[in-house]
């Protein structure tokens, strides 16, 4: 697309005013990328990584407070070995070539998901650029890696069961509050929109708790087709929704 179309699309994102204070995708469609065209698997999720960088860039642009990435899940463990170990490369290689341009924007990594099964290497680069983007303000990008919403929640229910266990807690007290605040998610406010490429049509066990309101936008675009103007039409057909939270409004 070009520049001024783009420019057009974000302008129109201003001025509608009524921003999602976070926007949450699931990056879909690397692997059908690289096979439409005769490429190994690997190299979709290469080329997904200028998405990431166009999107992050395109948030900051926009006013966007929050950007969650669904990265890997816990279920890619599954996947071939010679794919997972190629992906803990490709993160490795990410986030250290990627910090200190994160830093000089001012974007604060924080990284979500059961991190003892992710190999020593890329966890101490995950660690280091965590604390190096401790404090950026001007996007707060969460990472979902080794991530699963139902072991969340029962990560989450077996904290609970512990502390009422040990006197801590009484059952009446468990409530959506108390849920809430044993999720990885504890601190950030729940998605205003989730955005899932490639076409398909589930929430593929990602943040099934915090997506309960969570408007739904689904395009057939491959994640490394998706470029920051994507991300403003998302926003656009966002922006034109009535969003109840389950309350009806009176004529």
């Amino acid at each position: 697309m070009a520049a001024e179309a783009r420019a057009h699309l974000l302008e129109e994102v201003r001025l509608n005013g009524r921003l999602p204070a976070h926007v949450a995708i699931i990056m879909d469609g690397n692997g059908r990328w690289a096979g439409a065209r005769g490429l190994p698997r690997f190299r979709g999720h290469t080329a997904g990584m200028k998405s990431v960088r166009d999107v992050i860039e395109g948030c900051i642009e926009a006013g966007v407070a929050v950007l969650t990435l669904y990265a890997f899940s816990q279920e890619n463990w599954n996947r071939p070995l010679a794919e997972v170990t190629a992906l803990m490369g490709l993160l490795q290689r990410y986030v250290t070539k990627e910090q200190a341009e994160l830093i000089r924007q001012g974007v604060e990594v924080r990284v979500f998901g059961d991190m003892s099964r992710v190999p020593p290497a890329p966890r101490r680069a995950i660690e280091r650029i965590e604390a190096a983007t401790r404090g950026g303000g001007r996007l707060k990008l969460n990472l979902m890696i080794s991530y699963g919403s139902r072991a969340e929640i029962t990560r989450a229910a077996r904290v609970l069961a512990e502390r009422v266990q040990a006197g801590e807690l009484t059952p009446d007290q468990i409530d959506e509050a108390a849920i809430s605040a044993g999720l990885y998610t504890a601190e950030v406010p729940d998605p205003d929109l989730l955005i899932r490429t490639s076409g398909e049509l589930r929430i593929s066990n990602f943040m099934l708790w915090q997506l309960a309101y969570t408007e739904l936008y689904l395009t057939p675009i491959f994640w490394p087709d998706f470029r920051r103007e994507h991300l403003f039409e998302a926003i656009l057909d966002y922006q034109k929704r009535d969003r109840r939270f389950g309350r009806v409004t009176t004529s």
